[in-house]
């Protein structure tokens, strides 16, 4: 195996099949970025969401998409044109995946495309153990999905951050605040269906333990966007206390806990899990000030 390989699969546990699977697909994350890189992807865009909070800030759970935003709106962005580079990317580390866009049925402003490998294959290429890999059944397809927001609502900051395996590199990124804004806006506004996403309350308290501040004029602009705030006036943190209030009123504590408890290594962390503790949670929350001009 590559020497890069050995080094950033020692980061990671790999006593389960569970671990052994997020360490190979964590790889192909950080390949995919490599190559996005050599592409010149992030001259116009940058990445945000959980998976960006796990392998830029160290969020303790595994995150299985890529999310990035443009820097500027534009219809005319092309995905398919920055695959390849990808692609060449992780078969020059041994990996073959399979890069295709997913076709839109519906006007959106997101571009969408999936990363897939053989999922038995992969494992043994980062050293599985041969026990373990027996145990994925044969034909199973890793997928890692990878979206661009292609109309991103303004107002959001960013910044270079660094990996420096398997080769140093930078990737442009959202900053804390503002990636916070856009967990702020999927809890709140996200339409859960029939599956509460757990991960996002997580990520939630992530945030609230690090004393991260709430982009909250960015958070604004995407409930704007997302015709999920329509007032006169800004929003403010009593608004948005009254929201997160409301939220945690309707939440299935027991569905949030089940959604997140595969993606984490220490499954007790969410056992305190309550309405009052996510209320308890919520009242640290911390907004940037919002500047005089702005107001």
């Amino acid at each position: 195996m590559n020497p890069a390989l050995e080094q950033m699969l020692a980061l990671y546990p790999r006593t389960s099949l569970d671990e052994v699977h997020g360490a190979l697909r964590e790889v192909l994350q950080a390949l995919a970025l490599l190559g996005l890189w050599r592409g010149k992807f992030f001259e116009h865009a940058a990445f945000y969401g959980g998976t960006a909070l796990r392998i830029l800030h160290g969020l303790d759970r595994y995150s299985e998409d890529m999310d990035f935003s443009l820097l500027q709106p534009s219809e005319a962005f092309d995905l398919a044109v920055y695959l390849p580079t990808v692609e060449n990317e992780l078969r020059s580390w041994g990996f073959e995946v399979e890069s295709k866009v997913k076709s839109k049925t519906s006007k959106s402003a997101v571009e969408s495309a999936f990363l897939k490998a053989n999922t038995k294959e992969h494992l043994l290429i980062i050293g599985a153990p041969p026990d373990l890999a027996s145990e994925v059944p044969k034909g199973s397809i890793l997928k890692v999905k990878v979206e661009v927001d292609t109309q991103p609502p303004p107002g959001f900051s960013t910044e270079a951050r660094y990996c420096l395996l398997p080769i140093p590199f930078s990737v442009r990124v959202y900053t804390l605040p503002s990636l916070f804004a856009g967990k702020m806006h999927a809890l709140l506004c996200r339409s859960w269906g029939r599956r509460v996403k757990g991960r996002d309350w997580y990520d939630f308290v992530w945030y609230v333990a690090r004393n991260v501040e709430l982009d909250i004029a960015h958070l604004e602009a995407r409930m704007r966007q997302s015709g999920h705030f329509d007032g006169n006036g800004p929003l403010t943190q009593n608004m948005l206390w009254e929201r997160i209030a409301e939220r945690i009123a309707r939440l299935d504590i027991e569905q949030a806990r089940d959604d997140v408890t595969r993606f984490l290594s220490h499954k007790e962390s969410v056992e305190v899990w309550s309405h009052d503790f996510f209320l308890d949670v919520a009242r640290r929350v911390r907004v940037t000030p919002v500047p005089t001009a702005a107001k």
